[in-house]
């Protein structure tokens, strides 16, 4: 059993610095390709909302508080851009919601 984990190991290894280092290796000049390029602008945003939605949803335990806490926190970033009021107003809608469903 030891045998196999030291070679999952190396695998996972070798396949992700070849993901990072395949790109850097195939590709000497600079891309020119309209769609290409706007393709890869939006990847980190893509990849970032991916990771972080459903972790928004599912970290309060109830489904309805964190998809409460996901649409007044956008509501408040649209109108105040101001980091610490969504943070603040989500984590009070997720209290309030909790309070509500607890006393149901």
């Amino acid at each position: 059993m030891s045998g196999n984990v030291y070679l999952y190991i190396l695998t996972a290894f070798a396949v992700t610095y070849l993901i990072r280092v395949l790109p850097l290796t195939l590709i000497k000049k600079e891309i020119t390709n309209r769609f290409v390029r706007s393709f890869l602008y939006y990847v980190p945003y893509v990849t970032l909302t991916v990771m972080t939605f459903p972790a928004i949803v599912t970290a309060t335990g109830n489904v309805y508080a964190g998809l409460a806490s996901l649409v007044v926190g956008i509501v408040v970033a649209v109108f105040t851009e101001n980091l610490f009021l969504v943070a603040g107003a989500s984590c009070v809608v997720v209290f309030i919601v909790n309070l509500i469903a607890n006393a149901l």
